[in-house]
C-alpha cells in the first residue's frame, strides 16, 4: 500500500517523501487506515517495523484535520516512551515528518538542561515527547496541563511495565481528558494482559493488531544460536569477533556490572569498545552512541533496559 492511497494531508506527505518512505510497511498498513479515522490503536510491532512512523502518521494528520483547541498550556499531542534514547529517535523523526507543516516538537528527558526544556515548554509546543519522570516532573510544576491534549501515544509499553513506570504512566493518563474526547494509540512488543488492561482502563474501545509471529524478528537480521555455560560465554564471543574482525557489533547484557565488566575485557583484548548503561551521563550517552552510528566505535556493550528501541542503520 503506497501512502498516496490513505487520506493523509499533502504537507505530511511531503514529510514522507522527505523521510524516504515510499510504500506502508505491515503495521503502517495495519494501523493507518483506522488510525486516520481517529480510532484508537493498540498495536504489538517489534522495533524496527516502522511503528514510530505509523504513530507520527496519524498524529500529525489528525492535527491538521481536526482544530486547535485553543489557546492554553496544553500540548495538543503527548508520546511517552521508557527511555532517553527512543525519545530523542521519535524526536527526530517527528521533525523530519512533521517539518513540512510547522508543527513544533519537544522531546523532555533527564541529563539535559533542565531551565531550557522548561522555558521550551512554557513557549508553547504542539508535540511534547518525554519519558514519565520529567514528564510528571514539569506537570506538577504547572508548566503544562494536559486537558485539552487531544492525541496520546505510548511506545514500548512493555517496557515501561518492566522498568516499573506503570504508576507515573497512571498518573499522567488520569491528568488527561476523558479517553472519548482524545484519540490514544498504545505500541507494544507484546500485547500482554497487563498492557491489554491498560488499554481497556484509558483507551475508547481499541482496535487491536498483532504483527503474526512468524515475522516479529526483524527479517534482514541472520541469526545463530550457541548453547554455551556460563564460563564458556567469553570465549565463543571472542572467537565470533575474531571470525568477523571487520564488522559492527551490539552485545547485550542483563545487568549494568556485566556490561561494564564486558567492556573491560574487550577492551583488554584490544578491541574498540564502550559501554551504555541506563546510569551513565546523558552527554556521553550521545557521544558514544554516535560513535556506533558513525563507524568509530566497533562495539557497543548494553543492556537490555538502556539499549530498547534504539535504532541504528546498518
Amino acid at each position: 500500500m503506497k501512502f498516496e492511497e490513505l487520506d493523509i494531508p499533502e504537507k505530511v506527505l511531503e514529510g514522507i517523501r522527505t523521510a524516504g518512505f515510499n510504500e506502508c510497511t505491515p503495521v503502517q498498513a495495519q494501523t493507518l487506515p483506522l488510525a486516520l479515522q481517529g480510532r484508537d490503536i493498540a498495536a504489538q510491532a517489534q522495533t524496527g517495523t516502522g511503528k514510530t512512523a505509523a504513530f507520527l502518521i496519524a498524529v500529525f494528520s489528525r492535527m491538521l484535520m481536526l482544530p486547535h483547541p485553543g489557546k492554553g498550556p496544553s500540548p495538543r499531542a503527548l508520546i511517552i516512551a521508557p527511555t532517553r534514547e527512543l525519545v530523542i529517535q521519535i524526536d527526530a523523526e517527528a521533525k523530519l515528518l512533521g517539518g513540512p507543516a510547522g508543527f513544533r516538537i519537544l522531546p523532555v528527558f533527564g541529563g539535559i538542561d533542565y531551565m531550557k526544556q522548561r522555558e521550551d515548554i512554557v513557549s508553547g509546543v504542539d508535540v511534547l515527547i518525554g519519558t514519565p519522570g520529567r514528564l510528571i516532573d514539569y506537570l506538577k510544576q504547572r508548566v503544562y496541563s494536559l486537558r485539552k491534549t487531544q492525541f496520546l501515544v505510548i511506545d514500548e509499553a512493555d517496557r515501561l511495565f518492566d522498568m516499573g513506570f506503570i504508576s507515573d504512566l497512571r498518573f499522567l493518563l488520569r491528568r488527561m481528558s476523558p479517553y472519548d474526547k482524545r484519540q490514544s494509540m498504545l505500541f507494544s512488543a507484546t500485547l500482554s494482559n497487563r498492557v491489554l488492561e491498560l488499554c481497556y482502563e484509558h483507551m475508547n474501545l481499541p482496535e487491536r493488531f498483532s504483527v503474526t509471529p512468524e515475522n516479529l524478528t526483524v527479517e534482514q537480521i541472520e541469526q545463530e544460536l550457541y548453547h554455551v555455560g556460563m564460563s564458556e560465554k567469553v570465549g565463543v564471543l571472542l572467537g565470533v569477533l575474531r571470525r568477523e574482525p571487520d564488522g559492527r557489533y551490539l552485545i547485550f547484557c542483563n545487568t549494568k556490572a556485566a556490561a561494564e565488566r564486558l567492556d573491560l575485557l574487550l577492551n583488554a583484548n584490544g578491541y574498540s569498545t564502550a559501554s551504555i548503561t541506563g546510569n551513565l551521563d546523558q552527554r556521553k550517552r550521545l557521544k558514544v552512541l554516535s560513535g556506533f552510528r558513525d563507524g568509530t566505535l566497533a562495539i557497543l556493550v548494553a543492556t537490555d533496559v538502556a539499549s530498547r528501541g534504539l535504532h541504528i542503520d546498518g
